[in-house]
């Protein structure tokens, strides 16, 4: 395979969001009058955008959706809590600075695609010292449609200039690898992250890998210590 460039998801694969994501839901249940949910169980609820998590939160359902009232309600809660908690308590995984500072120096074009809206992600890149790695961002509301349909991913290819099958996504759920597949891109997945409480050897995809400096390791033949 010749990679031209990386697209990396990031809640999830460069970042341990769950502490922001479940305090702000958190935050939202209590305003709403209702109890608090867990860590863990906020981090089985996401996948697929912010929209999801509302309504998994609310209703305790991976499929069943709030009222529209109801859900528009407590998005506008959510979405005040986590202006203010976005990136407090995100924490970077082991091997992430390693690998991107790696790629970096190798001269590969890196971009985000992510299904965070854009006014999360860019705040969040800026706070924990990563946007100076990725010339291409895509969110959740860049394009029409989020992953796990190709087109944030082709978006970020029309962006770097390369074709699909030349940029590597590195995620670390089905809706990476979904995603990545249509749009005719290969993909590795971390077993970390957040996979909507399936394990991640499930979803098929081109290479599991441990951490992100291994994934630069792989493919820049060794210069990077995993």
């Amino acid at each position: 395979m010749t990679t031209r460039a990386v697209l990396f998801d990031l809640d999830g694969t460069l970042l341990h969001t769950v502490p922001d994501l479940a305090a702000a839901v958190n935050a939202m249940l209590r305003d709403l009058g209702r109890p608090a949910l867990s860590e863990s169980q906020v981090g089985i609820y996401i996948g697929k955008g912010a929209e999801n998590l509302v309504h998994r939160s609310l209703t305790g359902s991976m499929t069943e959706r709030a009222s529209a009232e109801e859900y528009e309600h407590a998005m506008r809660i959510w979405q005040q809590h986590y202006t203010t908690i976005n990136g407090q308590n995100a924490v970077l995984y082991p091997g992430v600075v390693e690998g991107l500072d790696a790629l970096r120096q190798a001269g590969v074009p890196m971009a985000v695609v992510t299904n965070k809206p854009e006014r999360f992600t860019q705040p969040l890149l800026q706070r924990t010292g990563l946007a100076s790695y990725f010339s291409v961002v895509v969110g959740g509301d860049t394009c029409p449609e989020k992953k796990p349909s190709p087109m944030p991913v082709l978006h970020a290819c029309k962006q770097l200039d390369v074709q699909p099958e030349s940029a590597l996504m590195i995620g670390d759920s089905h809706n990476d690898a979904e995603a990545a597949h249509a749009a005719g891109a290969p993909c590795w997945l971390l077993p970390y992250g957040y996979n909507e409480g399936m394990p991640v050897q499930s979803t098929p995809c081109q290479a599991y890998i441990q951490t992100i400096a291994q994934a630069a390791d792989r493919l820049l033949g060794g210069r990077v210590q995993a």
